[in-house]
């Protein structure tokens, strides 16, 4: 978390501004495991519950290979490929066969391989998490104002969410490739009548989705270590934010786990003492949390209730 110099309780101005880095950082997080999620779910029509677990073994790699090249910003580089050959794997031999079959079949299908998966990291790294190193200038803090400092490397995560938000934007928008990812979202039946080879386009979004979720994995593990079923939890999450922004959407996939991430946050920050107003602080404290934990949710349904198709759907022909 982001601290105060002193000890001395913070304005309440200092510790929005402080809780607010927080969900923005955790936004941008979420936002790279649901890009990519929404990418596979808007284009191929495919439910991969076991997008979770690239997310974890971008973990895994990216902390062997720290420690075997004693420079973790390296290991995330060489480590960004190889996952998304892995994710390449996983389309061609496992999420290919299912794609004409309803979306049960995907559930099942993608809930074993998160069992495969969780099954492997264990036999290959063993069952406890690995903490990932990092550079002696990345463990230090940045002053910014009064009396708030700012990790290091909490910064070097919202950078990099923002230069990955940024490079998507461009992808999608000024390539061809860009192009056929947005046609394919508004109507993949058209692009391949058009003579796409709509199979090389599929294996590319979803090696794209992988590198996406790894690269999320790589920067929260020098945090909470790189652990089994560390995916697990994060997917739920991740489908909320592609529901709110809309299936499809890379706009609205990053302007919803903004939302989500500032609202977990500010609410897990600041509802107990919002409660504290009306009710006894022993009621708010036991309240608070359970609350807090189901904003996101209460969100989705009101967003489902009102726009089905979300704040910001793909437009579709």
């Amino acid at each position: 978390m982001f601290v105060l110099k002193s000890g001395i309780p913070p304005l309440d101005t200092t510790l929005l501004f402080v809780q607010t880095l927080n969900g923005v950082q955790l936004g941008l997080l979420l936002f790279l495991v649901a890009s990519g999620l929404t990418l596979v779910f808007g284009i191929l029509d495919f439910v991969n519950l076991a997008h979770g677990s690239l997310y974890m073994l971008g973990a895994f790699i990216c902390a062997s290979l720290t420690f075997l090249v004693g420079n973790f910003l390296l290991a995330v580089l060489i480590a960004l490929p190889i996952t998304g050959v892995l994710g390449y794997l996983i389309e061609r031999f496992v999420a290919r066969p299912l794609y004409a079959r309803d979306h049960l079949d995907h559930v099942l299908g993608t809930f074993g391989l998160i069992l495969v998966l969780d099954t492997s990291v264990h036999l290959i790294w063993g069952p406890a998490g690995i903490a990932v190193p990092l550079p002696a200038w990345l463990e230090g803090q940045v002053g910014l104002f009064g009396d708030v400092v700012v990790p290091s490397f909490r910064l070097l995560i919202i950078a990099a969410g923002l230069a990955a938000a940024a490079g998507l934007f461009w992808l999608v928008n000024y390539t061809r490739l860009g192009m056929l990812i947005r046609a394919g979202a508004s109507n993949r039946t058209m692009v391949s009548a058009l003579g796409i080879d709509i199979q090389s386009l599929f294996a590319l979004v979803f090696a794209l989705g992988a590198m996406l979720a790894g690269l999320a994995g790589m920067l929260i593990a020098p945090i909470t270590e790189a652990s089994i079923g560390m995916g697990n939890n994060i997917i739920i999450t991740a489908f909320v934010v592609i529901i709110v922004g809309g299936i499809g959407s890379m706009k609205g996939a990053f302007f919803a786990a903004l939302l989500i991430g500032l609202i977990d946050t500010l609410g897990r920050a600041f509802l107990d003492d919002f409660f504290k107003l009306f009710m006894s602080s022993d009621a708010a404290e036991n309240s608070a949390p359970a609350l807090s934990a189901m904003l996101i949710y209460i969100l989705m349904a009101v967003v489902l209730s009102v726009r089905p198709q979300g704040l910001f759907p793909p437009k579709v022909r």
